[in-house]
């Protein structure tokens, strides 16, 4: 518990660090300035998707909070996802970064991010998110841990409009290590991997009901680790769920 509460410290030390880039920007900001960070207000944007379904006959539940609040070039970015299996909570995370636009479509982030589940551990985060060409949505982060593993993690993920309101969005996501962390049984290399596609509805851009389909796989000494442990190395999980916007 007082890692955990070291680490909710920290995380608001990192939160403090966006406060004064956004006070800096806006004291020193000229009416050319003003007009490109529309007005030098403070906007924010929070997205929420939640779900439950059914893998080999589990119950899975998870969740999705991705959102920030800031500038157009300072951001304090939050970050929270996690996952419940046939009633237990088997992983969660909470990220706070401060992030800073580096380009059109592109920002830098650095904070700290805190897993609660599978084993309650820190990272240092560094990495970018933004806009790849043909529309991907991208974020690709680094991470070093409290006992200097050395991670990191890809995920691209894309929307096809079928209509305006009947949308496609085709994702995949892939975890690597450094080393072997055999505390966390993760293995050097490719550790795991996702695709799946999310077909929603957006009766309105801020409420869409969507259905989630995805195969997640442990691959190398990840894998062989899980399969000694008695565990699947792979899952194909089917899921309802909704998206909120706020």
């Amino acid at each position: 518990m007082q890692r955990i509460k070291t680490y909710l410290l920290a995380s608001c030390f990192s939160l403090t660090l966006a406060v004064p880039a956004l006070a800096e920007d806006m004291a020193g900001m000229n009416a050319k300035g003003f007009k490109m960070e529309h007005g030098g207000e403070t906007f924010h944007m929070f997205r929420l998707e939640t779900d439950t379904g059914v893998s080999r006959g589990d119950s899975v539940s998870s969740w999705d909070l991705d959102g920030w609040i800031g500038t157009d070039e300072n951001k304090l970015w939050i970050k929270s996802e996690g996952e419940h299996k046939d009633g237990k909570l088997e992983e969660a995370e909470l990220w706070a970064m401060y992030s800073r636009n580096i380009s059109t479509f592109w920002d830098a982030q650095a904070g700290l991010r805190y897993d609660f589940e599978p084993r309650g551990t820190g990272y240092f985060v560094a990495g970018f998110t933004g806009l790849a060409p043909y529309y991907f949505e991208t974020e690709a982060h680094l991470f070093v841990s409290e006992h200097g593993d050395v991670t990191g993690r890809l995920r691209e993920e894309n929307d096809i409009l079928i209509t305006q309101k009947l949308i496609l969005q085709p994702y995949a996501e892939v975890n690597l290590s450094a080393q072997d962390v055999p505390e966390q049984d993760i293995g050097a290399g490719i550790a795991d991997g996702k695709i799946g596609l999310q077909t929603r509805y957006e009766f309105t851009k801020k409420f869409a009901p969507y259905i989630d389909v995805h195969y997640g796989r442990k691959f190398g000494e990840t894998a062989s680790i899980a399969e000694s442990d008695g565990e699947d190395k792979d899952e194909l999980v089917g899921a309802i769920g909704l998206r909120l916007m706020f």
